[in-house]
């Protein structure tokens, strides 16, 4: 008795799932429009001190909110070919690099501590660096040209490296000490075993783990140094010395009838703290928001 064979049938073939289409949500117009408007407040002053470089004093003072009507650059290489702004740059670029390396080895070595390790009145001397921030450099401007005078740092980089050092410290240790307290101590236990000192993890573990927030912090101590004003101002006095943001204050005191080269040495000013900034934006942002998540 042979079995009975049933004919194949043919299936029709397989017909893929329809592609799962995700709607983009470009917001409302009037969000744009908001964004526009704040974008052009806020690039309207810049762009008006960049083109009124390139523009005479007979322009601006016929026509102060006009165009060029022939560009001239010879402003910006008045400013470019003088030995003035250089001079500026140096003194401004001496102290950020300076107040960058102190603000992070001191920051990075007393986060390390509070993140690390445990011993009696570290929730203290925490709440003692957080309440630092409380304390903006306004408020102790007079007690600190004082401290500066009776050592001997008056009219030198130095007495304005050291104090921007000090009040960077809190924001510097705020920012860091999530990010170390995130490393796994599994990490640490298995560097202690193979041989590792507790100086040789820091340099060798802790450091490249917490890279993202010492960037961080190194970028923020390097444009508040290189934006600082208030304390240039009290503590140094040789032309020699001072740095960008005094000597631009400077330079509009000395040349304030030629107003179209106060404003090429203000642009001037500007760009190189504007083009660090863009440069490392993300990298502030990916700092702070990996702080936060620690």
């Amino acid at each position: 008795m042979t079995a009975l064979q049933t004919p194949a049938v043919a299936l029709p073939p397989a017909t893929p799932p329809p592609a799962i289409v995700t709607k983009r949500r470009w917001g409302t117009p009037v969000a744009y429009v908001v964004a526009v408007l704040v974008i052009g407040l806020m690039l309207a002053p810049v762009l008006f001190i960049i083109i009124g470089g390139f523009r005479t004093n007979a322009q601006i003072t016929t026509d102060p909110s006009g165009w060029p009507s022939v560009w001239n650059i010879g402003n910006y290489l008045d400013v470019l070919t003088g030995g003035t702004f250089w001079r500026l740059v140096g003194n401004s670029l001496i102290a950020g690099l300076a107040t960058t390396f102190g603000v992070v080895l001191l920051g990075l070595m007393a986060s390390y501590v509070l993140a690390r390790y445990s011993f009696r009145g570290r929730g203290i001397l925490y709440a003692m660096f957080a309440a630092g921030l409380m304390f903006p450099m306004t408020v102790a401007i007079t007690p600190l040209y004082l401290v500066v005078k009776n050592l001997g740092l008056m009219n030198s980089l130095g007495g304005v490296i050291l104090p921007q050092i000090a009040f960077a410290l809190p924001t510097t240790i705020i920012i860091l000490v999530p990010f170390l307290r995130a490393i796994p101590d599994e990490i640490q236990e298995a560097a202690f075993i193979d041989g590792c000192s507790r100086l040789g993890f820091f340099w060798r573990m802790i450091v490249p783990l917490a890279m993202p927030g010492v960037i961080t912090v190194g970028i923020l101590a390097f444009i508040a140094s290189w934006n600082s004003y208030l304390l240039p101002l009290f503590i140094l006095n040789n032309d020699a010395v001072f740095t960008l943001p005094l000597g631009v204050q400077s330079f509009a005191s000395q040349y304030s009838v030629d107003t179209a080269k106060v404003l090429a040495f203000t642009s001037l000013s500007m760009i190189p703290a504007l083009v660090f900034f863009a440069l490392f934006e993300r990298r502030i942002v990916g700092g702070l928001t990996g702080a936060v998540k620690g």
